[in-house]
């Protein structure tokens, strides 16, 4: 099994702890302190938000702005469209922005959400069919009904 961890560097450790769990995610304590959190989403999937000193002792490149510089894109699906907007909301309201409008692709309902250091996420929910069909199929079957 494969689990994902992506690692994220922030100004303020404490600011994006209550950020991420204001999401909805919890914080594994065996892999939090001082200089970094683990944000768990779910069993496979799992943020390091880390002080950017403590980041910066992985890497020798310059660490990015993300508010000026886009480093990689993160895309996280959703349930459904509702669950889509309500983390969204849920973003904004613990301090997030909303950098661009929602996308509707008619199979798929996206939207983007900044934490407060800049660091994007992308939520999304696709239509089951269209993930099993295809979206070309999908869309032509749409079309027809």
């Amino acid at each position: 099994m494969t689990h994902i961890f992506i690692n994220i560097p922030v100004s303020d450790l404490e600011r994006a702890k209550a950020f991420y769990t204001g999401l909805g995610a919890g914080i594994n304590p065996q892999f939090t302190d001082e200089n970094a959190a683990c944000i768990v989403w779910d069993d496979n999937v799992y943020f390091m938000v880390l002080t950017k000193e403590y980041y910066s002792t992985f890497t020798d490149k310059q660490i990015t702005d993300p508010r000026t510089q886009s480093q990689v894109l993160i895309a996280l699906s959703r349930e459904s469209r509702d669950d889509v907007d309500k983390i969204i909301e849920a973003g904004i309201a613990n301090g997030g922005t909303e950098p661009t409008e929602a996308k509707d692709y008619g199979f798929m309902y996206s939207r983007d959400l900044e934490d407060p250091d800049g660091n994007g996420v992308e939520f999304f929910f696709m239509e089951p069919r269209a993930a099993e069909q295809g979206t070309e199929a999908y869309m032509a079957e749409q079309a027809q009904a």
